[in-house]
C-alpha cells in the first residue's frame, strides 16, 4: 500500500528513475479496482454523461491519475532498459498495447542501466 501512496504523492510526476514490476502492477491493480468502483457509483447515482457515456466521478478520477499512471509506466519501462517514449506504442490500435504489455511484463535489468 505504501508503494501506491508514493506513486500518488511523492512520485506523482516523477518520470525519471525505475519502478519494479511489483510497484507497477500494484498501482495498476489499485487503479482498476478504484475505477470500477467509481464507475459503479456513477451508474447508481446516474452521473453518467449521456453523450459520451463517461461518468463524472470516474472521469475526475481518471483526470487526477493520468499523470501518475504515465509516470509509473515510464519508470517501469526504464527498469527494463527502455526509453519512456515506448509508451506511445499504446496509440497504435490493437498491436501497440499488446507489445507495450509485453514490455511491462519483462524482468528488471539487474545490471546498471542508463536510467538508474
Amino acid at each position: 500500500m505504501d508503494m501506491i501512496i508514493q506513486c500518488l504523492t511523492k512520485k506523482y510526476a516523477q518520470f525519471s528513475g525505475r519502478a519494479s514490476r511489483k510497484e507497477y502492477w500494484l498501482y495498476f491493480l489499485f487503479y482498476i479496482v478504484v475505477y470500477i468502483g467509481l464507475t459503479i457509483l456513477d451508474t447508481t447515482l446516474y452521473t453518467i454523461h449521456p453523450g459520451s457515456g463517461i461518468g463524472y466521478i470516474s472521469g475526475i478520477f481518471w483526470l487526477a491519475t493520468i499523470i501518475p499512471s504515465m509516470a509509473v509506466a515510464v519508470r517501469r519501462l526504464h527498469d527494463t532498459n527502455r526509453v519512456g517514449w515506448w509508451l506511445l506504442l499504446s496509440l497504435i490500435p490493437i498491436i501497440g498495447p499488446i507489445i507495450l504489455l509485453v514490455f511491462l511484463c519483462f524482468r528488471s535489468v539487474e545490471t546498471e542501466n542508463r536510467f538508474s
